[in-house]
C-alpha cells in the first residue's frame, strides 16, 4: 500500500479577533523624511494563541523622497514578531507556556499537548515537540545566521534599532522577555524570568552591546528602560505607540463602560419609540 505524505490539517477560525499592527518609524533613519504607509499588508495569518484564534497584520511603510539615498526603502511593523515567530500559527504565548510547564514543571510533551486541547489550543504532541525545540532557540543566544543578518543591517544602515517587550504565560508568574531588530524585522533573542529583575535583562542585553545602536524601543516598564540605558546610554529611546495607545485607551473604556451603565439606568424607563421602517406605522 503506498503511503500517503503527511499532510497540514486545515483550520479555519472565521471568528478570529483581529490585530493589525502598524510600523512604528515615522521618519526615514536615513534622511529625515515623514513615512508613508504602503498600501497592502506585509503580512497576514491567522495564529492561535492562549487567548484564542487571532488575525494578525501588519502595515509597512517606505520613504518617498526620491533625493534620498534608501528611497522606497520599507520599515515593517515589528511588534508582529511579539505575538508570534515568522512562518508561525502559533503565539509566542503557546510557546512560553510550553518551555515553562516543561522546564520548570517537568511536564511531558504529551500532557502539555492535552492541557493545551483542554485550553482550545488544536495542537499535537508532534509540533508541542517542535515548539518547545523552538523555545529552546529562542532563549539561546542569535545564531550565525542571525548574526550575518545583524552585520548586513549594520553595514547599510550603520546600526540596527532593538526592541524590547515582555509577555506573560498564562497561569505563571514568570515573564519572556523578547529582543527583536526593528529595520530587518529579526527576532534575535529571548529570556524567560519569575521574577524578573534589571540587572538579569542587563546581562542578556549586555551580549548585543558590541552592536552600533540607533535608537531603542520598548513599552513603559521602568526594568527594560533602565536595562536598555545601561547597555546603549548614548541611544535614544521610544515608547512603543501601541503600547502608549493602549494605556491611554485602557482608562476611556473604563470610563466609556461606566457612563453606558449609566445611560442604561436613566434612559431604562423611557417608552420604545415607533418603528418608522414599517409604513403601516403611518396609517
Amino acid at each position: 500500500m503506498e503511503k500517503r505524505p503527511r499532510h497540514r490539517p486545515i483550520r479555519k477560525y472565521p471568528d478570529a479577533k483581529r490585530q493589525i499592527f502598524n510600523c512604528e518609524q515615522n521618519v526615514c533613519v536615513h534622511c529625515g523624511s515623514e513615512l508613508k504607509f504602503r498600501p497592502n499588508w506585509h503580512m497576514r495569518k491567522t495564529i492561535q494563541t492562549m487567548s484564542g484564534p487571532l488575525f494578525l497584520a501588519g502595515r509597512a511603510k517606505m520613504c518617498t523622497n526620491a533625493e534620498c539615498s534608501h528611497y522606497g526603502m520599507r520599515y515593517y511593523a515589528s511588534q508582529v514578531l511579539l505575538m508570534s515567530l515568522p512562518d508561525s500559527s502559533y503565539g509566542l504565548d503557546v510557546l512560553a507556556y510550553i518551555g515553562w510547564r516543561h522546564e520548570h514543571d517537568q511536564r511531558q510533551l504529551v500532557e502539555i499537548q492535552r492541557e493545551l486541547n483542554q485550553k482550545g489550543v488544536e495542537i499535537n504532541e508532534r509540533n508541542v515537540g517542535k515548539l518547545y525545540r523552538q523555545y529552546l532557540a529562542l532563549l539561546g543566544a542569535a545564531s550565525e545566521v542571525k548574526r550575518k543578518k545583524m552585520d548586513a543591517i549594520v553595514e547599510k544602515h550603520g546600526g540596527l534599532i532593538f526592541g524590547v517587550d515582555a509577555l506573560q504565560p498564562e497561569g505563571h508568574g514568570s515573564l519572556l522577555y523578547v529582543l527583536y531588530e526593528v529595520l530587518s524585522g529579526t527576532v534575535v533573542s529571548a529570556i524567560q524570568l519569575e521574577p524578573p529583575n534589571e540587572k538579569d535583562l542587563t546581562d542578556w542585553l549586555n551580549l548585543y552591546q558590541d552592536y552600533p545602536v540607533l535608537a531603542s524601543v520598548s513599552d513603559g516598564e521602568e526594568r527594560i528602560i533602565a536595562a536598555l540605558r545601561a547597555v546603549w546610554p548614548n541611544a535614544p529611546r521610544q515608547r512603543c505607540q501601541e503600547h502608549f495607545l493602549g494605556n491611554l485607551a485602557d482608562e476611556v473604556l473604563e470610563n466609556d463602560t461606566e457612563l453606558r451603565k449609566k445611560m442604561r439606568v436613566d434612559l431604562g424607563g423611557l417608552p420604545k419609540t415607533t418603528d418608522f421602517s414599517d409604513d403601516s406605522a403611518f396609517f
